[in-house]
């Protein structure tokens, strides 16, 4: 058996439960693939993404679903070290990457309002039109379950705002193209078993400013997602579920309960029908 098979029994068998059911319960239970879909697979390099490709073959191979897959790379300007390592990750999990390149880094990396952001923005956009010349009517991202949790959380303490990460998006820009996130259910903490269960080593994230908080360990550098884990870790102490119970609220929303909300930008107050 070759090694890409013995990792791909990881994912169907060993972690069945805890990451395959998860993927396949996020793919149902959010409708995201719909026959005659073509999906880009859209990997970073980082384990969640790997992840996520094998998912999809594995999801391919077994499942009759009428749909086809393209796995694209976007190059955004890595160190040639993480590039050769996203190629030799693709070879040993037998995945048939499309790797294009993008000058991203160099067009962000000497602004400094809110680069993170023009730079995710400027990545998203590229995918778009790299998988609309595929013929793809969808991109997958690699966001699971933890990234929900701690986008939730982000938006309440640093953006006075309840709102989600969701499932699947239709694209404003690129008519016709939709963005889905298969991981949806799947935690990280599944995702590093499997992944130092079968010794693979991925790229971390890549981009300059991560590197330079890295290098000089300046705790006050911390990205608002890293405080939101420390502090998701901390309340787990307390009550195990806390991650999950944050996830069931944005399900169980009481309109009667609220000063107001938004739908569409229609703004409702409660004043309104007092």
């Amino acid at each position: 058996m070759e090694r890409y098979e013995e990792i791909e029994k990881t994912i169907t068998k060993t972690y069945r439960k805890e990451i395959w059911k998860r993927f396949v319960k996020a793919i149902i239970e959010y409708e995201m693939i719909k026959d005659g879909d073509k999906i880009a697979v859209c990997i970073s390099g980082g384990k969640d993404s790997m992840l996520m490709a094998k998912c999809f073959g594995e999801l391919k191979k077994h499942r009759k679903m009428n749909f086809d897959l393209e796995y694209i790379v976007m190059n955004p300007g890595y160190n040639e070290l993480n590039k050769q390592k996203i190629i030799e990750n693709s070879k040993i999990l037998n995945i048939p990457i499309k790797m294009f390149e993008t000058d991203i880094f160099n067009r962000v990396v000497h602004i400094e309002d809110s680069p993170c952001y023009l730079c995710a923005r400027m990545r998203r956009g590229y995918l778009y039109e790299n998988a609309k010349s595929l013929g793809c009517n969808k991109i997958a991202l690699g966001h699971h379950f933890n990234d929900v949790i701690e986008t939730i959380l982000m938006g309440m303490l640093y953006g006075a705002q309840f709102q989600t990460m969701m499932p699947k998006v239709k694209s404003t820009s690129h008519p016709g193209m939709e963005l889905i996130r298969p991981l949806y259910l799947v935690r990280e903490e599944d995702i590093i078993r499997w992944k130092d269960k079968n010794n693979l080593d991925f790229i971390q994230c890549a981009c300059r400013f991560t590197e330079e908080y890295t290098l000089t360990e300046n705790k006050e550098s911390l990205s608002k997602r890293e405080k939101m884990k420390t502090l998701i870790k901390e309340l787990k102490k307390d009550y195990e579920n806390i991650d999950l119970n944050i996830f069931r609220s944005t399900q169980n929303v009481n309109l009667d309960t609220l000063i107001s909300y938004k739908k569409g930008k229609k703004v409702y107050h409660f004043l309104d029908n007092y």
